[in-house]
């Protein structure tokens, strides 16, 4: 039976992902850790405050709950990792080597550990970006994301540890709010839009990013995991893609249920880190590797999020 350990529950990934892993595998056996105290969302199951920098306490942790399965999700954030470059390298570098060495050292049967799109720079293709295209980052986010995929190689290839990785898109939910992230737009712009209010957007209209609803972050993440080892090709991290659009976009999308929304462009720092990344993605290797396929399209999503939240703000 799978006893899994999720490092940064509480964040934005981690909470969905917790209530669905507790759901397929029962509270009892997912047990969620962050540095930050536990949300709602988490619902029912074990909680450990945690540093995953301090490896005596994430060891501590995995042998006290019989750990096999690690989803290591903390880190900061790619707009928050350029405002603190020396706290985006230890925590995104030591807490990962942390997780693998004693993956290594426990024989942890699996690690899931998350890349990004930040991996690519101004030399990657914009339109379409292959799995195999350049990685040269323009971000300190990015950096790390490089050298996490390299370290996740070397331990599967060096060690045997079997980690799997995916380099998302932006990730959009309304489960929990954004936590410092260059796509966090896509988050906050319904909830100004449920309260009447007018969207202040930091990058330009015409700005395109590839996302991915939380939902099919969450069946990405799953579904990888899941998979047989052998289906398992690229031991860095798959491309994984769903919907690519502007904030111009997202806003008609809007408006389509919310006629009188309205939004207006500030581009600030993060309008240059969003250049900076591709405006599609190639993810054909995950869909003929462990066959991806995402489900909601932009219209699909706003629909959802614009029925749904407002009963996660009632309730917060």
């Amino acid at each position: 039976m799978a006893k899994i350990l999720i490092t940064g529950a509480c964040g934005q990934l981690g909470s969905e992902l917790t209530a669905e892993l507790r759901r397929k595998h029962g509270a009892e056996n997912v047990v969620a850790s962050d540095i930050r105290e536990p949300n709602p969302q988490l619902g029912e199951g074990p909680f450990e405050n945690l540093d995953v920098m301090d490896k005596a306490a994430l060891e501590s942790v995995i042998d006290r709950h019989q750990v096999n399965v690690i989803y290591h999700l903390a880190a900061l954030l790619s707009a928050n990792a350029e405002k603190n470059l020396d706290l985006a390298w230890k925590l995104n570098m030591d807490g990962l080597l942390n997780v693998l060495k004693l993956a290594r050292d426990k024989n942890v049967e699996r690690v899931f550990w998350p890349s990004s799109i930040a991996v690519f720079g101004p030399d990657a293709r914009k339109e379409g970006t292959p799995q195999n295209s350049p990685t040269n980052p323009a971000t300190v986010y990015g950096i790390t994301k490089v050298a996490g995929e390299q370290w996740c190689s070397y331990f599967y290839n060096k060690f045997g540890v079997d980690v799997r990785s995916l380099r998302y898109p932006g990730l959009i939910g309304y489960k929990s709010l954004p936590g410092g992230g260059t796509t966090d737009y896509a988050v906050d712009i319904y909830h100004k839009a449920l309260a009447g209010e007018p969207f202040s957007c930091f990058l330009e209209r015409d700005s395109a990013l590839p996302m991915m609803y939380m939902s099919d972050a969450v069946k990405a993440t799953i579904d990888l995991m899941e998979a047989p080892e052998e289906h398992i090709h690229v031991r860095t991290s798959y491309n994984v893609a769903a919907i690519s659009f502007t904030p111009a976009d997202i806003a008609e999308s809007i408006k389509k249920v919310l006629p009188h929304f309205e939004i207006r462009y500030e581009p600030d720092y993060r309008q240059q880190i969003a250049a900076s990344w591709p405006d599609s993605i190639d993810d054909s290797a995950a869909r003929s590797d462990w066959g991806w396929s995402h489900r909601f399209s932009l219209d699909a999503m706003t629909k959802d999020i614009l029925a749904n939240l407002p009963s996660v703000i009632e309730n917060a």
